[in-house]
């Protein structure tokens, strides 16, 4: 096991969307750690950030526009839970190298989803921090909207959403339109987000919405196209 140093330096688990985006920015603002990379992981045989089905173009101009270099953990379509944390100890232990001493994470209210991501972090030296955590999921979409954050929406879950939904802008009507039950944060996998524009980024990314299709008979994605 490696021993990160109690250092400021962090890394910010990425995914593209709305939940991650404002870890980084309530990070930035309290200035307290310094995030030295992002960490995404990407589905090898796609070639798309995994769950959000994002071309990994767009991840790489998110990153370019954050200023932040990206570390993408490849991981096979159908990964085992003992092969996904074997990549990911992998891609952390450079990190702790060099002094990382902290893993940002977007989550705000799963608690065995962060029990999960402590226990893990602890294996290798390493702390969670959580800066959405606890935070009302109806008032944490609507602050996202007035810090001047634009978004799409890339993938929804069928089981729980129409699939107009998908490709739709991240907005007040959106979140007018969910029916009940339906968490705005999409906290339980009901709807996945990317991240366009916004205070953390230092330009908007041109993106435009391609075809729709359904995977597994079950998530229907959005296809993003950067434009240049």
């Amino acid at each position: 096991m490696i021993r990160a140093s109690q250092s400021n330096k962090a890394i910010l688990a990425w995914s593209g969307g709305k939940d991650c985006a404002l870890a980084l920015s309530a990070v930035r603002a309290e200035a307290r750690l310094k995030i030295v990379s992002l960490l995404t992981t990407v589905t090898s045989q796609y070639d798309r950030v995994t769950m959000h089905g994002v071309r990994q173009e767009l991840l790489d101009r998110q990153a370019a526009a954050a200023r932040l270099p990206v570390c993408k953990v490849l991981i096979p379509p159908k990964v085992s839970s003992e092969e996904y944390e074997s990549l990911m100890a992998a891609a952390l232990e450079p990190f702790c190298r060099q002094g990382v001493s902290a893993v940002v994470f977007g989550d705000v209210c799963l608690e065995d989803v962060r029990r999960y991501r402590e226990d893990k972090l602890a294996q290798a030296g390493l702390r969670g921090v959580f800066p959405n955590w606890k935070q009302d999921t109806k008032a944490l979409p609507r602050r996202f909207i007035e810090l001047g954050f634009k978004a799409l929406v890339a993938c929804v879950d069928l089981q729980v959403l129409d699939g107009s939904f998908a490709g739709r802008d991240f907005d007040e009507s959106f979140l007018a339109d969910l029916p009940e039950g339906v968490d705005p944060c999409g906290e339980n996998g009901e709807f996945h987000t990317f991240v366009y524009a916004g205070p953390v980024f230092d330009r908007p990314l041109g993106v435009r919405r391609g075809r729709v299709v359904v995977r597994e008979n079950r998530f229907c994605y959005c296809d993003l196209i950067g434009d240049q």
